[in-house]
């Protein structure tokens, strides 16, 4: 039987249960152990999909096509195990569910309460997660913080499932110490009472990862014991660092991951992961040269607040690339607004070693866009465009070079006469029914590449375990609009190269220019960076961050 460890936040949101909760994922499968995660979040959303990108971070989709929580995507880069649609779990998802259930007289008549069958409901869903994962251990990270309702519901699953098997679950709780620059000492009162607030649910947490500003003193390690019932060693300080990466090994340090397959009366064990990660940080924190990469953006800005969530995985895509290389990466945030027009924005993408347009909605900022694109392509700065980029990298060849002054993207113009990218067939029906959620082409699809392409050079010779069947590879996508085959023939006369298409070679999903035309110059109608690990970064961000250096020593 599957073991399980709920995780829980308290006392403020953002406090890194996601990263913990990968950590600890991490260290599980470092120890030998085969494990499953879950995201159980308490919005109504059935999914991620229709959610702003400022509102709630990065849509991240799975090989499935689910649209989920950008957590999901710190599960991956951190465990470097693929997750699908039941792995995500909303309170939206499950209501639906027991709605459902409830139509087709499943409960006989009988009343349906918020209180006993939600959670009776996340339990069956937890359950059979594990079952069909056949997981060790499977860990579920409740969203949220402890005292919201919807947060509440989970709990008393996780309560469920205590009084069901008392020596096959345990709960780890994240809580936070805040130092008052008033007072200048380091406060546990709130953890404290995050505690109380979880037991209030009828959980006692096994263990406190303990979040602040700086490492916990041993006196305050003593104190959160003393108060909150756990032995010291089971209190694990985790104060604020410059990189995620190095979490897990704190968490090692501590023995984290040992102590809880104590708790949970399993053997120890360990393989050669956890040193592989120690061989990687020590590069992250020893690098040998410095890179300047552009992201030409336009979800950055909400009120007076910068939000790079937004773009998270493709920012975590190039730090895996380039500390694989021994580089630091300096990101420039250029925002696409008005770029066409701003000549001091034009002057800095010059500067830049290589330069990223990356995933993107509608007609504003497209113009920016494009004119980064040119500024790249003209002067053999290394590009690479992501779905959106890709789409926008088309439109810019089109114009200056194929001639087609007016070409667009439908989805930015439809009034234009050269619309060289279009709404696939399939999808203008359900635009007109306004079928948004979950509707457009979704998860991995198989891609032929070209074995003279210079993207097919990068998956060789970055070859990972992610790919093992080219020149066909795997890759996730997020998008309505296309390349529109009847310009193919223009194209292809040129040194515009198509040279990743679907099997049947009716879709368009990677174009670049060869090496003798330009350095690096690619694009992708799928998303790259949604398949980059800590431990295996992705080829094409591999083959960018290289000719970048190549262009930085130049």
């Amino acid at each position: 039987m599957s073991k399980f460890i709920f995780i829980s936040g308290g006392v403020i949101s953002g406090i890194g249960k996601g990263v913990s909760a990968a950590s600890i994922g991490f260290l599980l499968k470092a120890c030998g152990r085969k494990i499953s995660m879950i995201k159980a979040d308490p919005y109504l959303n059935i999914d991620a999909g229709t959610m702003n990108p400022l509102e709630h971070g990065e849509t991240f989709v799975l090989d499935d096509g689910f649209e989920t929580d950008m957590d999901i995507g710190t599960y991956e880069r951190f465990t470097n195990q693929s997750f699908g649609r039941s792995n995500s779990m909303t309170l939206g998802a499950v209501l639906d569910r027991v709605i459902k259930k409830e139509r087709s007289l499943e409960f006989d008549g009988k009343w349906v309460s918020l209180d006993h069958h939600i959670p009776e409901n996340i339990v069956e869903w937890i359950t059979e997660v594990a079952k069909k994962e056949k997981s060790d251990i499977t860990i579920i990270e409740i969203g949220g913080t402890v005292g919201e309702v919807g947060n509440g519901l989970m709990l008393t699953a996780n309560k469920f499932m205590k009084l069901s098997n008392p020596k096959d679950v345990i709960h780890v709780h994240v809580t936070y110490l805040p130092i008052p620059p008033m007072l200048g000492e380091m406060k546990t009162k709130p953890a404290q009472l995050s505690v109380q607030q979880l037991n209030s649910y009828g959980i006692h947490p096994d263990f406190i990862i303990a979040r602040s500003e700086q490492p916990l003193d041993q006196e305050r390690i003593d104190k959160i014991s003393k108060y909150c019932f756990i032995p010291s060693s089971h209190v694990i300080s985790a104060p604020d660092i410059d990189c995620i990466y190095d979490i897990p090994l704190n968490f090692g340090k501590a023995n984290l991951g040992e102590e809880i397959l104590d708790a949970l009366n399993m053997e120890r064990g360990k393989t050669p992961l956890y040193p592989n990660w120690k061989k990687k940080v020590k590069k992250i924190k020893n690098p040998k040269k410095k890179l300047n990469i552009g992201i030409i953006g336009k979800y950055y800005k909400s009120g007076d607040f910068d939000l790079k969530d937004s773009y998270v995985s493709v920012l975590e895509a190039i730090n895996h690339a380039s500390w694989e290389n021994s580089v630091e990466p300096t990101i420039h945030w250029i925002v696409a607004d008005g770029l066409e027009k701003d000549k001091k924005k034009q002057e800095e993408i010059l500067k830049m070693d290589g330069i990223i347009v990356p995933q993107g909605w509608g007609s504003r900022g497209s113009e920016g866009k494009i004119k980064a694109v040119q500024i790249a392509r003209e002067n053999k700065i290394p590009y690479l465009g992501l779905c959106y980029g890709m789409q926008m990298a088309t439109i810019e060849y089109a114009r200056n070079v194929l001639g087609l002054k007016d070409a667009n993207s439908q989805e930015v113009d439809s009034k234009s006469q050269n619309q060289v990218i279009h709404l696939m067939k399939e999808q203008q029906e359900l635009l007109k029914n306004k079928e948004y959620g979950g509707t457009i082409r979704l998860g991995a699809w198989p891609c032929r590449l070209d074995k003279d392409s210079v993207v097919y050079e990068q998956y060789k010779k970055y070859k990972n375990n992610l790919y093992t069947k080219l020149p066909v590879v795997m890759e996730r996508h997020r998008h309505r609009y296309e390349f529109n085959n009847e310009y193919r023939e223009i194209f292809e006369k040129s040194d515009f190269k198509l040279c990743g298409k679907s099997p049947d070679g009716m879709l368009i999903e990677a174009i670049e220019l060869p090496k003798e035309v330009h350095p690096f110059f690619v694009g992708t109608q799928y998303h790259p960076e949604l398949k980059s690990r800590f431990l295996e970064p992705h080829p094409l961000f591999m083959g960018f961050i290289e000719a970048s250096l190549n262009k930085n020593s130049n």
